[in-house]
């Protein structure tokens, strides 16, 4: 048994991913159910913050907060041919993100500072790694992605400050930027990733490239969200902020044409990767038009951009690179293709919540549905990944 776990620990910490997206998976999935199932939408030590900004920072900073880290000491060293972080820095940093998942398990305002330590700890990390790359290997590219995390890393300092002070207005407005930039960050993640995998997919032999992405969609997204995120910050009217989200979620939307490339747009992995970006943007729109005072729940918007936009990013991200990085061939199995359908179930089931358009006692059960829906489909792609992700890394593999 001890062999086998050392064989186990030395595999997770050969790449980021290995170790980064299981722990993803696992908050993404349980937390929601304890949220939703156990605490019935409260946390028992949540004294000053409203449980349900708990809810939310747990979700961003907790779950996409470790694929975020998974993703950018994955791609980032293979991006600027570097040799990618291994081993003990790598379980220091998991370390750190699951102190702050300890604090936020039980909403623990408590134990705040100490969250707030290791949280921006971690996302300092990535900060500073994104820095010292740029610099040493003269990769302008990552220009976005350190502007991006930077900007998550200062809504967390606020968002954090906001807990810590009973400050909730700053708290909440603090969050919602941290959205805004998770969606900046999934924006130009999607352009890194839909080119070569597309062309993956019509042209397995990589002899050629049929598809090249139209230059003015690639940032197109990210840039108007910048703008949003700018008009928050400023403190522009309510009209205004409507208007540049739904800027931004048109640009999102736009950027979804490009999964229109003939018979393969029903390959799984396409579908994903362009249904991410449609559900990010829909979600943008209702959020601007609930800011614009029509008669759309903001909830509404905020969930089909995280659950389903942010999320659905996530999911893929997991399914494709998981195969890539562990030398299995691209295509997904039938149980991961259900995944996927379980994700986009809990997303509408979730909205169809915040609509209200059901009698209050089955309110309820759409929540729970939500739950298990939303937990189900990462449950069922570690389940099928696990015995990928945690053995040696097989001949092939990408790194």
């Amino acid at each position: 048994m001890g062999e086998r776990l050392r064989v186990t620990a030395a595999a997770l910490g050969d790449e980021a991913l290995r170790l980064f997206f299981p722990l993803a998976a696992i908050h993404a999935a349980f937390w929601p159910l304890l949220w939703v199932v156990v605490h019935r939408l409260d946390l028992p030590l949540a004294r000053t913050v409203l449980p349900s900004m708990w809810h939310g920072h747990e979700m961003l900073i907790g779950a996409f907060g470790a694929a975020l880290l998974g993703f950018i000491f994955t791609a980032v060293p293979e991006w600027s041919n570097q040799d990618r972080p291994r081993g003990r820095g790598l379980f220091i940093l998991a370390g750190l993100w699951g102190v702050g998942r300890l604090v936020g398990l039980l909403g623990a305002d408590v134990l705040g500072a100490l969250g707030a330590l290791a949280d921006l700890a971690w996302l300092g990390a990535i900060v500073v790694f994104l820095t010292l790359t740029a610099v040493r290997q003269r990769a302008l590219g990552l220009r976005g992605f350190l502007f991006w995390i930077a900007a998550l890393w200062l809504a967390e300092a606020a968002a954090r400050y906001g807990f810590l002070t009973g400050d909730l207005q700053l708290a909440r407005t603090a969050l919602w930027l941290a959205v805004l930039a998770f969606t900046g960050v999934l924006g130009l993640a999607l352009a890194r990733i839909t080119p070569p995998i597309t062309n993956r997919i019509l042209d397995p032999g990589l002899r050629s490239t049929p598809f090249r992405p139209h230059p003015g969609r690639r940032n197109l997204g990210p840039i108007l969200i910048a703008a949003a995120m700018g008009g928050t910050i400023l403190g522009a009217s309510a009209a205004v902020e409507g208007f540049l989200l739904i800027a931004a979620g048109a640009a999102c939307l736009d950027r979804s044409a490009e999964a229109f490339i003939g018979r393969a747009f029903f390959r799984t992995e396409i579908l994903a990767l362009g249904g991410s970006s449609a559900l990010a943007g829909a979600g943008l729109l209702l959020v601007g038009a609930s800011r614009l005072a029509l008669p759309v729940p903001e909830l509404a918007g905020l969930h089909l951009l995280t659950m389903g936009g942010l999320g659905l990013g996530v999911l893929s991200v997991f399914a494709i690179a998981g195969k890539l990085h562990t030398g299995q061939p691209l295509g997904l199995e039938a149980p991961v293709r259900g995944a996927f359908l379980l994700l986009a179930g809990g997303t509408f089931a979730r909205v169809l919540a915040a609509f209200d358009l059901t009698t209050p006692s089955n309110t309820g059960a759409l929540h729970v549905a939500a739950a298990l829906m939303w937990a189900g489909a990462f449950l069922v792609w570690l389940r099928c990944y696990w015995r990928f992700l945690a053995r040696a890394n097989a001949p092939g593999a990408y790194g």
